[in-house]
């Protein structure tokens, strides 16, 4: 089995492994005490923190540890917007970070507090421009990821981190996708990371908060972690994750490029084998391991079960997954297909046989899929009408744009197809697939039921 969805939790990294091991009968006594066993634990702890605060960039006392990334952000938001609470209650989100960062920002929302969404091109990429328009005077923290966890842009940091440095508006940074390859470069203010992403274990988190940052934690006042992370540690998985965090970055310098050309066979092989397919996310400014491309006439969930047979584990934006009825929300605002979407997120010291194997393997997933689903063929003989209407009430993705690419021959070049549906990914898909078709996508209008999207034949 190929596993290549390392952007969701890596693989544990044997040197994890080891440590958890070691630190299990070394650091289970409580870090507080004095006694020969705690002083023991805190050794551990502190070691583990300065090798942390050592990768990240920051001093060991700007470092805690948290139950998990999710925990890392919201403690690092909530934070910071009460530390700055005088300043105002506005807060900066790109429309592509994390789901975490997001919530936040929508409990902020609710809360009374105002947000700005900076939207991205279709690389996924912010512009700084647009961060530093987006301040304000009652601005009281901006976020943004250093890099996408769907599509593997890189974002902007040292720029972004710049404006808001000259704005007296801190930055946090969700650092947990890159930060196993590299600390994070610019001002940053805040920074969180997740020690599962690198290959330590799960349900450890990191908090850099910079001196002289603004900061009231939130919720009951706890003696552990300065305040800001309550409860015991988990020094053992907090070890394990330092330990490990050492480990890859020692990799990072011959893994990374390794990865970049396995990466980047993917992006060019699979336009060249696959028909109508789109290779979403920034060609250049992207993380070594991170490829994503999206299928048209695809049902996402029905490809990755077809993937998982043939023996490789990938993830999926799309919305016609089990987990979700909508699109991913970062494909969404980077306004690309989403259908049949699939990520490739290979684990350091991937075989480049596996990677071979999925190039030869996946032209014939799709081809299978499609087949299944009676996606069009270039046989079909149409018939011609000035109008069309597509009846895909009750659909879903990706069936109203397979009817669409059915009968857009039926019409003459200059002739209207309308595809009602009331599946919210046709408002991502049909744009998409008129772009990659060369038809003109007209707009929406309203319907008695549903939506109205409206195509024009140019081709």
């Amino acid at each position: 089995m190929a596993y290549f969805d390392a952007a969701s939790a890596a693989p544990l990294h044997p040197v994890a492994r080891q440590a958890l091991l070691a630190s299990l009968d070394e650091g289970w006594a409580d870090p507080a005490r004095l006694y020969r066993e705690g002083r023991r634990a805190r050794m551990l702890l502190d070691a583990a923190r300065e090798a942390a605060a050592e990768a990240v960039g920051c001093r060991p006392d700007e470092l805690v540890f948290t139950s998990s990334g999710t925990r890392a952000v919201h403690t690092g938001i909530a934070g910071a917007l009460s530390g700055r609470g005088r300043i105002g209650r506005h807060l900066i989100v790109s429309a592509v970070e994390h789901s975490s960062v997001l919530h936040a920002a929508e409990l902020h929302e609710s809360a009374g507090g105002t947000v700005t969404r900076i939207a991205v091109d279709r690389a996924g990429l912010v512009d700084p421009s647009a961060y530093a328009a987006a301040l304000r005077a009652d601005t009281a923290l901006a976020c943004l990821q250093s890099a996408n966890h769907e599509v593997g842009t890189e974002q902007p940091v040292p720029e972004v981190a710049e404006a808001c440095r000259a704005a007296g508006v801190p930055l946090l940074v969700d650092a947990a996708q890159s930060l196993g390859w590299g600390p994070v470069e610019g001002g940053w203010s805040l920074l969180t990371a997740s020690a599962h992403k690198w290959g330590g274990p799960s349900g450890v988190g990191l908090l850099a908060v910079r001196k002289g940052v603004r900061f009231a934690p939130q919720g009951p006042v706890d003696e552990r972690e300065s305040g800001r992370a309550p409860g015991f540690e988990n020094i053992p998985a907090i070890v394990a994750a330092a330990a490990s965090l050492r480990a890859v970055r020692a990799e990072a310098a011959e893994e990374a490029p390794r990865l970049r050309e396995l990466t980047e066979r993917i992006r060019v092989r699979v336009p060249q084998t696959v028909p109508d397919v789109e290779v979403v996310g920034d060609p250049v400014r992207r993380l070594p391991g991170v490829v994503t491309f999206s299928c048209l006439y695809v049902d996402g969930e029905a490809l990755l079960h077809e993937l998982d047979r043939e023996g490789f584990s990938v993830s999926s934006g799309s919305s016609c997954t089990s987990s979700t009825l909508t699109p991913s929300h970062v494909l969404r605002a980077m306004g690309v297909l989403s259908e049949g979407n699939v990520r490739v997120s290979l684990p350091p010291g991937t075989a480049q046989e596996d990677v071979e194997r999925f190039l030869t393997v996946l032209p014939g997933a799709v081809a299978a899929v499609r087949e299944k689903l009676g996606a069009p063929v270039a046989s079909e003989v149409a018939r011609e009408a000035d109008e069309l209407v597509v009846d895909s009430l009750g659909k879903r993705c990706p069936i109203p744009v397979i009817e669409l690419a059915k009968v857009i021959g039926d019409v003459p070049v200059g002739g209207l197809v309308r595809v009602l549906s009331d599946d919210e990914a046709a408002r991502l898909d049909i744009p998409a697939w008129c772009a990659m078709r060369n038809q003109e996508y007209v707009g929406e209008e309203p319907a008695d039921q549903g939506t109205a999207y409206l195509i024009r034949r140019v081709s």
